[in-house]
């Protein structure tokens, strides 16, 4: 970028493993908010075609992914509500389902205060184990994750994800891109500027 320095979710351009993984993951933060920042709740529930995925539903599964990932399923650590009480196994959908019955407020903020408390988290275990260590996570024969191995999982979530809320987004009215807009920065680094 000619003149100006660059924008606090862009990747640097050269770095070691862990900074790179930490900042595409942050990347991806920033470019699903964007895509499904500012939206009412018929922005946020509208639907293409005979799919029933949304913006709100995929605003609330990202923010259970990171309230649960580096929580539950890397320590067994209590994730908090909402997800503590949910019985996945009768309603394995119901962080997309559920999300039509929050405010946009509700799911914004679910979703931003979830991603603190997972940047927080992951931080704190990469400093205590280094993203070698084995995790809570297993296969069947007894096979632990590394905490590596859930990082690229949740850049792949949201790899995922943030193409399925290009399409919605589109659709909603018409904002397309690749990046946010340089002026555009998501809330938890709004008060960075």
């Amino acid at each position: 970028m000619s003149d100006r320095t660059m924008p606090p979710w862009e990747p640097p351009l050269a770095a070691d493993e862990q900074t790179h993984l930490l900042a595409m993951l942050e990347r991806l933060r920033a470019t699903f908010r964007w895509k499904a920042d500012g939206l009412d709740e018929h922005g946020l529930r509208t639907t293409i075609g005979p799919s029933t995925l949304t913006i709100g539903g995929l605003l609330k599964h990202l923010a259970g992914v990171e309230a649960t990932k580096f929580t539950w399923f890397a320590f067994g650590a209590d994730p908090g509500e909402p997800w503590r009480s949910v019985d996945w196994e009768a309603e394995p959908d119901w962080d997309f389902t559920s999300a039509a019955d929050n405010l946009p407020e509700e799911l914004y903020e679910l979703y931003d205060r979830s991603v603190e408390q997972s940047r927080r988290a992951l931080l704190r275990a990469i400093g205590e184990g280094g993203l070698d260590q084995a995790v809570q996570l297993a296969d069947d024969e007894g096979d632990h994750a590394s905490l590596r191995r859930l990082v690229c999982d949740v850049i792949e979530e949201y790899g995922r994800h943030t193409g399925h809320c290009d399409l919605l987004r589109e659709a909603v009215d018409g904002r397309v891109g690749e990046d946010p807009p340089w002026e555009w920065n998501p809330p938890w680094f709004r008060d960075a500027r």
